[in-house]
């Protein structure tokens, strides 16, 4: 098996609904994303799948969540834009669009709202 990483980084806001402390109020982060992909079959180019496609979908991803308020998503209607739905959200948009690429298979995503805090999803 093969493993590729790529990170990103993005900025929103959002609140937590039903929290009791700070984040019930409306805050900010600049969120880091890290993407991991993994498949066993490499194509003729030794490679599983080029970095560029992988950072230009990531990116394709953040640009939705960009400088918006989360909340406001609809996604986030009736959950909470935690970091761990974050992750989530995320990993679902990006297999998504791997969906042409059957052999690259989205292993995980974590989002870090800060340098010392993060969530990850995976399947």
């Amino acid at each position: 098996m093969f493993k590729l990483k790529v990170q990103d980084y993005f900025s929103s806001a959002h609140y937590l609904k039903d929290y009791k402390g700070p984040c019930e109020k409306i805050h900010g982060h600049n969120w880091k994303v890290e993407l991991i992909v993994e498949g066993s079959e490499l194509n003729s180019l030794d490679i599983l799948i080029d970095f560029a496609i992988l950072k230009k979908i990531l990116k394709e991803v953040l640009f939705e969540l960009d400088h918006k308020l989360l909340n406001e998503i609809p996604y986030f209607e009736n959950i909470n834009p935690s970091s761990e739905r974050l992750a989530e959200y995320i990993f679902k948009k990006v297999k998504e669009k791997l969906s042409s690429y059957p052999n690259v298979k989205v292993k995980e995503v974590t989002v870090f709202e800060t340098e010392k805090a993060g969530a990850t999803y995976y399947e």
